[in-house]
């Protein structure tokens, strides 16, 4: 290659990423003056359901374009199914948008705003003799349709006059026919190898109850029609849609072809791979399966892949925009694995969140040779990775809880935490060895008897003590009682909705554990739901969002490391030997 070829060739700026396709897209629009140089996006939800983890990336991909070249995105609510559609819905997508640190401005929008224009551009589409109205049932016509490799059959009313159709479909909106007995179709080619412009259909009739028009309509347009007629009233430039909507797209310019005048801004749909995770399910209808069949507590359980349920348990918009941006635009549809979702949330809160004691399932630890009636502030830093964060004051006295399971009576080779006649560090705090322990009835382990070292107070160690385990504890006096919950992957197979079984199989038997006698440090009596903590040697808590102060109930957000990968190493291995 020449020099000067390569001069041709613009250098990357260092630290600059790469577009992806859509931003190559816009940018050739762009410099091509299209649409008067516009940027125009939407994001385009139906209210019949929360939104998912999958409608974050379009969220931050819509309203992130918009930002990146200076121009709107708008919030339209696709409502054109009654049946399924509701407030309720309306009101938790406009405030999971905001959370995420999203702003619409003025631009709220509803496909029914334009119910009156839609049945407008009906009627000329019948008046230019591309539409009639169609007495075939539903069922006749997906028989009438064909097959992928079969024309289909023209429907015996294609071919009524312009007046006629007119006159019918006039009746439909007055309500004179029966739901089901006739739709609008339009008339393109029944032979099309795109099943999709076999005749669609534009109108069907349906008398029900609409969340913002009442009963004033009884007709509704179908998605094909409503959405891309909507972005053009919008002026919308670019329209992105998931892959699935790839194959619509032929019929979504034969709208436009028909409908837009000459000179005016004319929406473009773009198709880009939708977001799959392992071990996750965002197809609604099951969603909705799972929480009409109360598998899980509503639609913001925190084991829901909702935005909601995502917030609840304490993740971040940060970390759900990081992961986001990690996955990337891709044209092709592929799996992500959820451990990277669940790494973004482990890298953000890691900077974020006060790091505090917690004991989930306690025991408790009486320190004989400490004075009686002496309560100690022992100085522990609030996050080691921010040192704006500061530090606090957590009171150590002769009694303090640990977990359980941070004692054995017979402990292997490797157990390095409390043992008889064995020395370990309490966190910030002293050695102390265990000499003696109780047990009821039962065998359980009651209480733990130790001394402790007054030279081996942390900060200020004098004895030369080297220990290999550390504990967190809290002190009894002081530690305040509260519920804890351990969420988990709501399902325990990384694909739920591929197998021949039903998904509700695979519902993850320990998605959920409740512990209702947990001891915390007292600093958190003060805490606020949704306020985000790292307990020590645990994991990552927040708040819960509807949590009361009399008893505080902390949801997991998520564990300190990734405890999937080894029992997903485990069921490989499994394999390999059957």
């Amino acid at each position: 290659m020449s020099t000067e070829d390569n001069k041709s060739i613009p250098e990357e700026e260092p630290g600059k990423r790469s577009l992806n396709f859509i931003e190559e897209k816009i940018e050739k629009d762009l410099n091509n003056n299209k649409n008067n140089r516009q940027v125009h996006t939407r994001f385009p939800p139906e209210p019949n359901g929360f939104l998912h983890i999958g409608h974050a990336k379009s969220i931050v991909l819509n309203f992130g374009l918009a930002k990146e070249y200076n121009g709107k995105c708008n919030l339209r609510f696709d409502d054109t199914n009654p049946i399924k559609e509701s407030t309720e819905y309306v009101d938790s997508i406009k405030e999971d948008i905001h959370w995420l640190g999203y702003d619409w401005e003025e631009r709220l929008y509803y496909a029914s705003d334009y119910f009156e224009q839609l049945y407008e551009m009906a009627e000329k589409l019948i008046k230019d003799g591309k539409a009639f109205v169609c007495d075939l049932s539903q069922d006749q016509i997906a028989e009438y349709r064909g097959t992928p490799t079969e024309p289909g059959i023209e429907s015996p009313y294609r071919n009524r006059s312009i007046e006629e159709n007119l006159d019918l479909f006039r009746r439909m909106r007055a309500g004179e026919f029966p739901d089901g007995s006739r739709m609008l179709r339009a008339k393109i080619d029944m032979s099309s190898p795109n099943m999709h412009l076999r005749d669609p259909i534009m109108y069907r009739i349906k008398r029900s109850y609409h969340h913002r028009t009442g009963y004033d309509w009884c007709i509704y347009p179908m998605y094909d029609f409503a959405h891309g007629q909507s972005d053009y009233i919008e002026s919308i430039t670019h329209s992105l849609c998931t892959l699935e909507f790839e194959v619509h797209r032929p019929l979504y310019d034969w709208f436009l072809d028909n409908l837009v005048e000459e000179g005016e801004i004319r929406p473009q749909q773009i198709e880009f791979a939708r977001l799959n995770l392992s071990y996750t399910i965002v197809s609604k209808r099951k969603l909705l399966e799972l929480v009409e069949n109360d598998y899980v507590d509503g639609w913001d359980d925190p084991r829901m892949p909702t935005i909601s349920g995502f917030r609840r348990r304490g993740y971040t918009p940060d970390a759900i925009k990081n992961f986001v941006e990690k996955v990337g635009i891709a044209k092709r549809d592929n799996v992500i694995d959820v451990a990277l979702l669940e790494h973004s949330i482990r890298e953000d809160l890691n900077k974020k969140a006060p790091r505090v004691m917690a004991v989930l399932d306690p025991v408790k630890v009486i320190i004989d040779n400490y004075p009686d009636d002496t309560t100690e502030d022992l100085e522990l830093v609030n996050n080691p990775e921010d040192e704006s964060m500061g530090s606090r004051k957590v009171p150590f006295s002769k009694e303090v809880y640990i977990e359980k399971k941070d004692f054995m009576e017979d402990p292997p080779k490797k157990f390095f935490r409390m043992a008889p006649g064995r020395e370990v560090r309490l966190k910030g705090a002293y050695v102390v060895k265990c000499d003696d322990y109780k047990k009821d009835d039962q065998g359980n382990i009651t209480e733990i008897h130790c001394t402790y070292d007054p030279q081996t107070k942390s900060g200020a160690d004098t004895s030369g003590k080297k220990v290999k385990g550390t504990l967190h504890w809290v002190s009894a006096p002081h530690a305040f009682q509260a519920e804890v919950r351990l969420y988990d992957r709501l399902f325990n197979d990384p694909a739920p909705s591929s197998k021949d079984e039903d998904f509700k199989a695979f519902i993850n038997p320990d998605s959920l554990k409740v512990f209702k006698n947990c001891y915390l440090e007292p600093v958190l009596k003060d805490a606020e739901p949704e306020d985000k903590f790292q307990f020590q040697r645990i994991g990552y808590f927040c708040v819960d969002r509807y949590s009361e102060k009399r008893l505080p109930v902390f949801n997991q957000t998520v564990t300190l490391k990734d405890t999937w990968a080894k029992k997903e190493k485990q069921q490989q291995n499994q394999k390999k030997k059957g």
